[in-house]
């Protein structure tokens, strides 16, 4: 049984090793897990019993803007829907916030945020600059493949 659960700072450490590889790859942004920490009531686990399958994280920006960040499924457990569980849950939770305009997702895989409502974005029209600080320290910065969406949420509410 798979549960949603937010997540604690006694789970930084498994949270850790399972993005590794995709930290590696460069994938995903490497996060110490001292910035993991600072965030940490941000992030939403999936678990079954106590063994983390993934996790994702909504940063939040602005009453305006928030960003689902870090989006991870084990390997092992990919096409069981849990990432789509986990996105359900970071924009619903956005929708509690009274966040009132959109979700940004920044990612390679784009066809996997369109099936939910998601649409694509030139990078240039990201709505807050702060964004970018992320950015520069991505090991493909300058020159980025990721996809922007976004999720509106106007008269969503």
């Amino acid at each position: 049984m798979i549960n949603l659960v937010k997540a604690k700072l006694s789970d930084i450490t498994e949270m850790q090793e399972l993005v590794t590889q995709e930290v590696q790859d460069g994938i995903i942004l490497k996060r110490t897990s001292d910035e993991v920490a600072t965030n940490i009531r941000s992030y939403v686990l999936a678990k079954d019993n106590d063994k983390i399958l993934g996790y994702t994280a909504l940063h939040i920006h602005s009453d305006r803007i928030a960003e689902i960040r870090s989006l991870i499924v084990s390997a092992s457990h990919r096409g069981q829907n849990i990432g789509k569980k986990l996105v359900d849950f970071a924009v619903n939770e956005a929708r509690e916030l009274n966040i009132t305009q959109e979700i940004l997702v920044l990612t390679y895989l784009p066809a996997f945020f369109e099936k939910m409502n998601f649409i694509e974005i030139s990078k240039e029209s990201i709505p807050e600059h702060k964004i970018w600080t992320d950015c520069i320290k991505c090991v493909h910065f300058p020159i980025c493949n990721e996809v922007s969406l976004v999720y509106k949420l106007d008269g969503d509410l």
